[in-house]
């Protein structure tokens, strides 16, 4: 009956493969280091004092890290599984960032997130199987003709097919590690990504100025429908915790002793205000300050002081908007992108929040590897720092140049500086 409802052939060599490979993996969640970060990563979020924390991400580069090529199982379900696992383990092994392992096996709940009512088609370029560009024809053509065309998102949650594939991975590997149903179903509450599909980016940036009461609209649509999404997730009983390794914020660890919520006890269903919140808004840097107050942040606030904590921004340079942002009364990290200005942002942030800082990754991208740079831009930060909480991220890396070690190499240069 599990094998008809989760609809995957069982290869016996797939399984055995897997096994070892969880195996490896329970070793690596039970090495002595994983507490040392889990015990940093605490302090950090307390604004405690402990040492800058580095993080280095797989996501982008996965074709020159764990390839296609090297993966060994046959069924696709279980091919997915061993990609995921190498990742863990080249992570552990090759790159020794302070992610932690922790010993479970997460199992999503399988959800159908539906539509906003209307179709944005999307065109990619071909890149030889690689990143490529791509555009996208936005359905909101008029604001005042065309946003009643738009709806709330209809979700659906497949309990049956979830709960069958926690027990399948309980049977083949449960006496390894445990499983446990665990994971984000979004990203951000931002809302301008949302917004740039809809609308597309020439006619966002000009609504503001020739309709402003149309882009009122819009954004209070969105407030309100991902406040609906939230509280479907909530009503649902959906919502899990992301107050450990779970990624969160755009490049972080979610550890903190703040999370969930004191009144919040074991086997309780899980609220928004328990949990770990992004807001950011990439789409909208080549706006004022006053403007992104006006058609962006004000519609923010209402989602994102509802979760326990906030991490704000991911590649935009918000120094010019920190003052607005930090308004927020849940804000704990910022994001410090490569364009914006370090030393007025560790003004602004002084000790009351994680500077969380994102190097530039043509860094470690481009054919020339040049590490008297990487030490430079390490040293530049910790010296604009001092002894206020901070992070590293390199994140958003889509090459290394076919050079799989530079990432650890990285690594352990952050280290020695």
């Amino acid at each position: 009956m599990t094998e008809q409802l989760i609809s995957q052939t069982i290869i016996p060599g797939d399984i055995r493969l897997l096994r070892d490979l969880y195996k490896r993996v329970a070793e690596l969640a039970h090495d002595p280091v994983m507490e040392e970060r889990r015990q940093s990563w605490l302090k950090l979020a307390s604004l405690e004092r402990t040492r800058p924390m580095i993080l280095a991400e797989l996501g982008g580069v996965l074709d020159e890290t764990v390839p296609l090529s090297s993966l060994r199982c046959q069924e696709e379900w279980a091919r997915d599984l061993e990609r995921g696992l190498r990742t863990l383990i080249f992570q552990a092994e090759q790159v020794g960032d302070d992610f932690v392992i922790e010993p479970w096996i997460n199992i999503r709940w399988d959800i159908d997130m539906g539509d906003y009512g209307v179709e944005i088609k999307e065109t990619w370029a071909d890149n030889a199987g690689k990143l490529a560009s791509r555009k996208w024809d936005s359905p909101i053509k008029d604001l005042d003709r065309d946003l009643d065309k738009l709806r709330f998102r209809e979700l659906r949650v497949n309990r049956e097919r979830t709960l069958a594939w926690q027990v399948f991975m309980e049977e083949q590997f449960g006496d390894i590690l445990p499983t446990r149903i665990r994971g984000s179903h979004w990203w951000t509450t931002g809302m301008t990504m949302t917004l740039l599909f809809l609308v597309g980016l020439d006619r966002l940036m000009m609504a503001m100025y020739d309709n402003p009461q149309g882009m009122h609209r819009l954004m209070a649509f969105l407030r309100d429908e991902f406040n609906h999404f939230l509280d479907w997730f909530e009503r649902e009983g959906l919502l899990t915790l992301n107050n450990e390794n779970d990624y969160v914020g755009s490049g972080s660890q979610g550890y903190t002793r703040e999370l969930p919520q004191p009144d919040w006890q074991a086997g309780d269903p899980v609220r928004v205000r328990d949990l770990w919140g992004l807001s950011e808004s990439q789409e909208t840097v080549g706006i004022s300050p006053a403007m992104f107050e006006e058609f962006v942040f004000q519609y923010q606030v209402p989602v994102i002081e509802r979760f326990g904590l906030c991490y704000y921004g991911c590649c935009e340079p918000v120094h010019k908007r920190i003052e607005i942002i930090k308004r927020l009364p849940n804000l704990r990290k910022v994001s410090v992108s490569p364009w914006c200005d370090e030393e007025y942002m560790a003004d602004a942030l002084g000790n009351d929040y994680v500077y969380c800082r994102k190097p530039n990754p043509a860094l470690i991208s481009t054919p020339d590897w040049n590490e008297d740079i990487l030490r430079e831009d390490i040293r530049r930060t910790l010296q604009i720092r001092g002894d206020a909480p901070l992070e590293f991220a390199m994140k958003d890396v889509h090459t290394l140049s076919d050079k799989p070690w530079r990432l650890g190499r990285w690594v352990q240069l952050a280290r020695e500086v």
